[in-house]
């Protein structure tokens, strides 16, 4: 799944606010359309991570519609969303991914855990434990 997510940017008291359709904790503002697509990408992370710590399915992100933007998520946490999606869609438990990978539940938490600092290579061996692979694109800005 490619981990970018509409927004809608709405004129608010002189500012502009931000609502993502498929992440609806994700909110934010600025005091300009810059400004406010500057905060998007760490509100919707941050949403996004309490997904996981809520234990909710991370939601698919729809098509952008006219005058939406699309924010994406930074890689290090997509690649964690995509471990976490993949672990539950094949019931994985944390310990058993542990096992697969000689590592302890403790570490394995923390590479689930969207808020903690992990090596992207650490990730990626993780991904390819459950059958993912982790690819990574850019585009203009």
């Amino acid at each position: 799944m490619r981990y970018t997510y509409p927004c809608v940017l709405t004129p608010d008291d002189g500012g502009v606010s931000i609502s993502f359709p498929d992440v609806p904790e994700a909110l934010t503002c600025g005091d300009d359309r810059a400004e406010a697509l500057a905060s998007a990408q760490d509100a919707l992370a941050t949403a996004l991570a309490g997904y996981v710590h809520e234990r909710w399915d991370i939601p698919a992100p729809s098509a952008a519609a006219d005058g939406q933007e699309l924010i994406p998520v930074p890689p290090v946490t997509a690649a964690k969303l995509a471990l976490y999606t993949a672990m539950r869609a094949q019931d994985v438990t944390n310990v058993e991914l542990a096992g697969r990978l000689g590592i302890s539940e403790a570490a394995v938490r923390k590479l689930l855990n969207p808020d903690h600092r992990s090596h992207i290579g650490q990730v990626e061996r993780a991904l390819r434990t459950v059958g993912r692979t982790l690819v990574v694109e850019d585009r203009v800005a």
